[in-house]
């Protein structure tokens, strides 16, 4: 019988010869978990096109030009469909690859796990991952559960991506990633009769439309503006958005937490705040209204237009927009992650939002309910509970939810010793940022991978990430030496990326989102607005989707903590995604999406506590201004700013040499990070490495548009072609990240030109919080030297 979902399409049917199956779009190929609908249209076998589903309730058939081409990516040339190995003296030798069976892939792994795990402890092993696609988030399962040790590590510097900010949440709100409410969750979504379409939208430290950053989709601010919203844009560049906000504060890099500051200074003393938010579910805002005026460590506007060289009647007006409009949300982004200040930024941004009211409210900022809300102890350890609700409403007073509730962890976690968990790299430096992500702490590992210490590590395995090329890891031209003296490494990827060709000795080939099953949820899993369904629509080669590496590899290995857990892939999605959705995998596979619905104001009625009493998810129970947990692990409970660790006014002396703040990352709608580069009709849209110049400084340093450069610092240097552009402020150089090229030589030294425009070779390590997160990936300094050569890329050569 043909199932037919709530939107009332089929989620599979028959239209002009084709078999046409509707899904929801993560990863791989990359892309932030919004679940954009897709149509894929397949003939005999084989994918033809792909179209936007206009039944998605969220993006309604809209796409991005990489969906668009999903079809050349599942079918591109340059795809691994089949286990490959080569010894490991030739790394780094494009042409000493073989093909062999899973089952000797699942040997080889075996034999060296066994072997180092017995001679070294099973910490000398790691499974190293990137940024938030479907795979990044099992990186934890891969080493905990899959190999044993506890030494799972997302590579950038200060897990500068989201866990400055997540960091904050956990902290301060005792709850999940807030963010804009755009209706997504709601039936009839801004037509529902509960929603209020927000006055006024903060952009801070993001560009939603190319992005869809962290789950956000980018258009829904278009959708609201449409009806009526205002928008206020922080952001040092000029973008489509900026141009169309009532306030644009272009913010010198680095300087968001003295702009938060300030906005928090005009609110507090213009008696803006709402007092009864502030009077019965705020900590300490005494003490934070002591900081925001203390004549040191607060910060006025007047003095935050010269630290972050904006007018200062527009830090006046954009606070004063923000706290009058009643709703008004902030979508905040990934540059406030990316200094050291990143936790500061995010305590800034939680407590605008809370003193303001805004707060889980329609139109506001929506938060998650208990099941998918990590609170954490003073100790930095989440507090995640699932909750029997039948038992937890028994009680009046909800205190039979104690006894409901259990702790959940990651599968491998628990089964880890005490011993072993102490030997996490970096718990003894920063045991906050390890008990709240379980992850090694990426720059001690960094040390460890480059010097040995505390440990050497020995066999690495590379889990859905192009870690050489600039992505993530800062300095990533040492992690590549340092890489090549580990004994065994393996890679689990779709394409020979730069870092399995030049660091592996064995390559496991990933299913693509139109080779297998799996779900999708806004936020990670931890938002409340849509759970989707990847409907798998063909296959190719022998690819495994990382769900199945992991149950299939970990009952190889012979896991205990994944042993008879999972039949297959879809009894994980059984228990592991769809529940969510409280439906079996193939009930939301039939549905293709579901919106989870939103209660409002869930800190009212106990739907953010484990004993359902009233509040938040934080010692205190309420949103702490002033951190319990800081305070605890040794950080201000209070937030400050601090200057970026190179900057004009922290390193004047380094200023003489490299004069320009670099700014990297900026995101265009190609490219996800290091993805696609090889997909010919997305490398069209953006050929080369490009690097943002203002008009007056190119004509200072005699740059024409189109001319290559070369910038340089300290620690690296890098070449792109030069974008003579106003859209960056005097002062300021913004280039590309991601890129490698496919088209050039593999073998190394050079690995498809990895190093020729890799910015991350400019980022030092070490340079995080006290507690160990955020990294200067968007406020450095560099050096910018014409360069008479040209390094155009032949497209003749990418076709």
């Amino acid at each position: 019988m043909e199932f037919v979902n709530d939107i009332g399409k089929p989620w599979q049917y028959e239209e002009d010869g084709f078999s046409v199956i509707r899904t929801s779009m993560w990863s791989p190929p990359g892309c932030h978990p919004v679940g954009c609908g897709l149509k894929l249209y397949v003939k005999d076998g084989v994918l033809d096109h792909v179209e936007g589903d206009e039944n998605n309730p969220v993006t309604k058939g809209r796409l991005c030009p990489r969906c668009l081409a999903l079809k050349d990516y599942v079918y591109n040339p340059s795809r691994v469909i089949y286990p490959m190995k080569r010894d490991p003296k030739d790394r780094g030798k494009a042409d000493k690859w073989e093909r062999i069976s899973w089952d000797e892939a699942f040997a080889m792994i075996k034999e060296k796990r066994d072997y180092f795990a017995e001679t070294y402890g099973p910490e000398c092993m790691a499974v190293l991952s990137g940024t938030g696609r479907s795979g990044g988030i099992m990186v934890s399962d891969m080493a905990q559960a899959v190999l044993g040790t506890p030494n799972a590590c997302y590579t950038q510097s200060g897990y500068a991506c989201y866990q400055p900010r997540s960091a904050a949440c956990s902290h301060v709100l005792g709850a999940y990633y807030p963010e804009i409410d755009y209706a997504g969750g709601l039936e009839g979504t801004y037509d529902n009769p509960v929603f209020v379409v927000p006055e006024t939208i903060v952009v801070w430290g993001k560009e939603p439309l190319p992005s869809n950053g962290d789950g956000l989709w980018g258009h829904a601010v278009i959708d609201l503006m449409k009806r009526g919203a205002k928008l206020i844009s922080v952001d040092p560049r000029v973008n489509w958005l900026s141009t169309r906000a009532a306030v644009h504060l272009r913010v010198r890099p680095g300087t968001d937490t003295a702009m938060a500051m300030a906005w928090l200074w005009v609110i507090i003393n213009e008696d803006l705040y709402d007092h009864d938010f502030v009077e019965y579910w705020c900590y300490g805002f005494d003490e934070f209204k002591a900081r925001i005026n203390d004549p040191e460590k607060g910060i006025t506007p007047e003095k935050a237009a010269e630290i972050c060289e904006v007018p200062v009647e527009d830090i006046y007006k954009a606070a004063r927009l923000y706290a009058s409009s009643k709703p008004a949300s902030i979508a905040w982004g990934l540059a406030l992650d990316q200094n050291q200040n990143g936790n500061q930024a995010g305590h800034c941004l939680l407590s605008l939002m809370a003193i303001t009211g805004n707060i889980d409210v329609p139109g506001g900022q929506i938060i998650a309910e208990i099941d998918a809300a990590p609170g954490v102890g003073e100790d930095g350890a989440p507090i995640e509970m699932e909750v029997n609700l039948d038992k937890a409403d028994a009680s009046a007073d909800g205190t039979a939810a104690e006894d409901a509730a259990r702790p959940t962890r990651r599968i491998g976690w628990d089964s880890l010793s005490e011993e072993l968990k102490e030997k996490t790299i970096g718990m003894k430096e920063y045991p906050m940022y390890v008990n709240n992500i379980r992850n090694a702490h990426a720059d001690m590992m960094f040390d460890a991978v480059t010097t040995g210490k505390p440990y050497p590590i020995r066999m690495v395995w590379i889990q859905s990430t192009n870690l050489l090329a600039p992505t993530c890891s800062a300095e990533s031209d040492k992690w590549y030496q340092g890489l090549l003296n580990c004994e065994f490494n393996f890679a689990t990827d779709l394409f020979m990326t730069p870092s399995v060709e030049g660091l592996c000795d064995l390559i496991l080939p990933l299913a693509s989102c139109a080779e297998k099953d799996d779900v999708v949820m806004t936020h990670y899993f931890g938002s409340p607005v849509t759970i989707g369904a990847i409907n798998k629509a063909v296959d190719v080669g022998e690819v495994k989707s990382d769900v199945q590496i992991m149950i299939e590899l970990g009952e190889y290995l012979g896991s205990k903590s994944l042993h008879g857990l999972f039949k297959d892939a879809a009894d994980f999605l059984d228990q592991r995604r769809a529940n969510v959705a409280k439906m079996s995998w193939s009930q939301l596979a039939e549905r293709v999406i579901f919106q989870r619905g939103v209660n409002y104001r869930k800190y009212e009625s106990g739907k953010l506590r484990p004993d359902r009493k009233p509040g938040f998810l934080t010692p205190t129970g309420r949103v702490e201004l002033w951190s319990t947990a800081f305070a605890a692990n040794g950080e201000d409970p209070l937030p400050y700013y601090s200057e970026p660790a190179f900057s004009p006014h922290s390193s004047p002396e380094l200023m003489e040499k490299y004069p320009f703040i670099l700014t990297t990352g900026a995101r265009v709608s190609a490219y996800f990070h290091s993805e696609h580069r090889q997909i010919p009709v997305l490398r069209e849209l953006n050929p080369d490495a490009l690097i943002e110049i203002n008009p007056e400084d190119a004509a200072e340093l005699g740059v024409a548009s189109g001319q290559w450069v070369e910038i340089a610092n300290d620690f690296g240097q890098a070449k792109f072609k030069a974008v003579i552009s106003p859209i960056v402020k005097p002062g300021t150089v913004q280039c590309q990240h991601g890129w490698w090229f496919p088209e050039q030589d593999g073998d190394a030294p050079n690995l498809y030109g990895v190093f020729q425009s890799n910015c991350n070779t400019l980022i030092a390590n070490h340079y995080n919080s006290k507690l160990g997160y955020g990294a200067p990936y968007k406020a450095n300094i560099c050096s910018v030297k014409p360069l008479k050569e040209s390094y155009d890329t032949d497209m003749n050569l990418v076709h």
